[in-house]
């Protein structure tokens, strides 16, 4: 015979393992999700050759376009679409969002001429903006008290799925089947995390009707600015310098293309090498983790700096920012995360936006940089950019420290009372 004790231990612990499958199966669909949304917006790149080659008097130049306009879809829908998860529910917001980024794929692999492959894909721009803010929202949801930069670490990786395989796969299937068969196979995807995510019913606290934002609103936050201005910073050092590593590998290095690509993804896999790294963010707090990481990605774009003419050892750092883009990114959206979480969604739609944009302006920006004075001007306009993330993580640190300072007075005298 079982004491009631043991059957209660056995019930207790039956039902918390039952809880963590269900989060962890709920942060498993959102990390796919951002996989696939990723692996959609690097697709093209690799495979714009084969893809031109499918319409007549078209180029790789023509079809990047597609690209294009997807990353300015993507922005501009993540700036105006977005609050749609603060209205409607995030997890809403995200089902929908991926039936029509499952409709439109399936209209690219089918597009009879270039110009509805560039529809299909602006479409699929839009519905990318609305589901990449519910994405970040459902996870701050989901996550356990105390593991919430382990929770974003691992819905991260998404972009690491996306970057190593996605790639990859995109150019395997295109060589050996048709490069229709890349986007059928996205779109079957998207709609398949569509259903799952939608008979996920447990997805946290919901903010829906408390506050319907916008992303006007959310710019009223107070402390958000600055917040958005070391983000804007942030992402135009890595898209700027990132934009440039390829043409400065292969064209100033005179290096074979698959090194390149060997670079793209030895940074991929740091990326992802960084997700378990989440939880010493939780342990030692995001203060101090902010401080470290951002001065640590300052070394890595001064130490690209002087290994401009050093292959392998741009390789080595390649993996170096991997890791610190990583931490760093997940510092700076806790921080956007926690800051209103009623308005979570349409924060998040700014974050989003401002990433897309910093593509485009990260590119025009280190343009001239990069034809007038080569990579390592590149790298150390990148370093100076990280500058006021560092300085606004010292300025916090501080902050920190003289709250403790005064709780620790206070605690004295009150002994002494």
């Amino acid at each position: 015979m079982i004491a009631p004790n043991v059957i209660l231990f056995f019930n207790d612990n039956l039902e918390s393992h039952m809880e963590r499958t269900v989060i962890s199966r709920r942060v498993l669909l959102l990390t796919a999700a951002i996989a696939v949304i990723g692996a959609n917006s690097l697709a093209l790149s690799p495979i714009a050759a084969t893809v031109a080659a499918s319409f007549p008097g078209r180029s790789a130049a023509d079809v990047v376009t597609a690209a294009a306009l997807y990353g300015l879809a993507t922005a501009c829908s993540a700036l105006l679409l977005a609050s749609l998860s603060d209205r409607i529910g995030a997890e809403r917001a995200l089902t929908r969002a991926l039936l029509v980024l499952s409709a439109s794929l399936g209209a690219a692999a089918l597009s009879p001429a270039l110009w509805t492959l560039i529809v299909a894909q602006a479409l699929a721009g839009l519905a990318a903006g609305v589901a990449l803010p519910a994405i970040y929202t459902l996870t701050a949801q989901v996550a356990e008290k105390g593991r919430e930069s382990q929770t974003l670490s691992f819905v991260l990786t998404g972009w690491t799925l996306s970057l190593v395989v996605g790639v990859g796969l995109a150019a395997l299937l295109a060589d050996l089947l048709h490069w229709r068969a890349v986007f059928s196979l996205l779109a079957l995807a998207a709609v398949g995390l569509a259903l799952g995510i939608s008979r996920c019913h447990d997805w946290g606290m919901r903010t829906v009707g408390e506050a319907p934002s916008s992303t006007l609103k959310a710019l009223r936050i107070p402390g958000i600015h600055s917040l958005l201005l070391n983000i804007a910073a942030y992402m135009t050092a890595f898209y700027g310098l990132y934009t440039y590593l390829g043409p400065h590998l292969g064209e100033v290095l005179q290096l074979p293309t698959s090194f390149a690509g060997l670079a793209i993804a030895v940074y991929g896999l740091g990326f992802g090498a960084a997700a378990p790294l989440g939880r010493l963010v939780d342990r030692y707090g995001a203060t101090a983790a902010a401080c470290t990481t951002f001065a640590g990605l300052m070394l890595v774009y001064l130490g690209l700096m002087a290994a401009a003419a050093l292959p392998l050892v741009m390789l080595a750092l390649c993996l170096a920012w991997g890791v610190a883009n990583h931490l760093g990114l997940n510092l700076l959206m806790r921080q956007l995360a926690e800051i209103d979480p009623v308005q979570r969604g349409a924060i998040m739609g700014l974050y989003s936006a401002i990433t897309y944009l910093c593509v485009f302006v990260g590119a025009l920006l280190y343009r001239p940089i990069f034809t007038h004075f080569g990579f390592a001007a590149c790298a150390w306009a990148s370093a100076m950019l990280v500058l006021p993330a560092l300085g606004w993580a010292l300025g916090q640190w501080r902050k920190k420290q003289a709250e403790l300072r005064c709780h620790s007075e206070h605690d004295k005298s009150a002994k002494e009372v």
